[in-house]
């Protein structure tokens, strides 16, 4: 397995660039996987505009707006892992209303927020129909392993340690979630593209599947 440092430059353009050769006339669904110590929202977001400049508009989903009810969220707990693990994000809701429409025969019509988390309510955003070749970019942590249709998977890798060490304290009870995930789903083994981030300032690409 070769693992090569980039900086975080030249990762964005060599995604970008890899994202562009594929299917250039049909809509594209990216998964960007890892926990927000990992910076999967910031990698998704700093790609929007090379991919906007190089001819493929681009709409950002974030599953941070795709929650379930907090009723159903917090029913063991606020601070309970396993809950986290498989019953914290509407992953149904993300398919119906982002990545079925997206997908081959689907309407191109896509709710970007579904639920707002602040006022526990549905988000009421409007539909947003998709251009023919848009790239619909989703973030979040625990994206890959649960049957969610991506056409591309990039998964941010990190250490504990470098989880423990750059999740604040009130959050770290997601840490056992996290070790779970690594265990049981095994994300780097089948991810399109995996990148090694325990220093956000020096990220590695593995290469073996590029």
């Amino acid at each position: 397995m070769r693992v090569r440092p980039v900086s975080t430059g030249n990762l964005v353009n060599e995604l970008a660039d890899f994202l562009m050769s594929r299917e250039p006339d049909s809509y594209l669904r990216v998964g960007v996987d890892g926990p927000s110590a990992a910076g999967p929202g910031e990698l998704a977001d700093s790609l929007v505009d090379p991919l906007r400049e190089r001819g493929r508009p681009v709409v950002r989903i974030d599953t941070s707006d795709f929650l379930r009810p907090a009723s159903v969220r917090l029913e063991f707990g606020r601070d309970n892992p396993d809950t986290f693990y498989a019953g914290w994000f509407d992953e149904a809701g993300l398919a119906r209303e982002v990545l079925d429409p997206a997908g081959p025969g689907g309407s191109g019509r896509v709710v970007t927020k579904l639920w707002n988390a602040a006022t526990d309510r549905a988000a009421r955003s409007p539909y947003v129909s998709l251009e023919k070749n848009a790239v619909v970019l989703v973030s979040g942590p625990l994206l890959l392993g649960g049957g969610l249709a991506f056409d591309v998977t990039v998964h941010l890798e990190i250490s504990e340690g470098a989880l423990l060490r750059r999740t604040p304290e009130a959050e770290r009870w997601t840490a056992p979630a996290f070790r779970r995930y690594a265990e049981e789903v095994a994300p780097a083994s089948f991810a399109d593209i995996v990148v090694r981030v325990d220093d956000l300032r020096r990220p590695a690409l593995v290469e073996e599947r590029w």
